[in-house]
């Protein structure tokens, strides 16, 4: 907090000194406060109404079935931006911290960040996948050595059974 006084306290000696402070009615200091007001807001405020927007939202950006995104969310977290597997996935699109760090996803527990990670993702599997889904849908639970080491669903009981609720939320 002390150094964004210091950085306030110096925009607001160089506002001055160029008469800039009030020029456009905004002071520069009160429009950042009110950034940092927006930023500190908490991720529960998202309904899952937000949460199935976004998800609408970024299936199209990148070309992947929003049906699929939604029911791969649902699966994963019930759309929750605030759930935190045992194994440390995080957020709606439950990303493990290296899967969200590789994707350059800044802040896992933001549903924005988290779904468009997740979205992207989705979409390298099933392009590396050939365009097969079950395997996509395979590789974001299991991983894609495994599902590439099995020609398909591996053999795992918790992933045989997150490709069966995916595809049948899906249909």
């Amino acid at each position: 907090m002390e150094s964004i006084s210091r950085v306030l306290q110096r925009i607001n000696t160089i506002e001055q000194r160029f008469n800039h402070s009030s020029a456009n009615g905004h002071d520069f200091s009160a429009v950042l406060a009110g950034v940092q007001a927006k930023d500190s807001i908490n991720e529960k405020n998202f309904a899952s109404d937000d949460i199935s927007k976004i998800i609408d939202y970024t299936a199209k950006k990148y070309g992947v079935d929003s049906k699929l995104v939604m029911a791969v969310a649902k699966v994963e977290s019930n759309l929750s931006p605030d759930v935190v597997s045992s194994a440390g996935a995080v957020g709606v699109m439950q990303l493990m911290p290296e899967t969200a760090q590789g994707l350059g996803v800044r802040n896992s527990k933001d549903p924005r960040d988290n779904i468009d990670g997740g979205v992207r993702y989705l979409k390298q599997l099933i392009t590396s996948f050939d365009g097969d889904i079950t395997k996509a849908v395979a590789a974001y639970n299991a991983g894609p050595q495994a599902v590439t080491k099995y020609n398909g669903i591996p053999p795992y009981t918790e992933t045989k059974e997150y490709v069966a609720k995916v595809m049948s939320l899906v249909k």
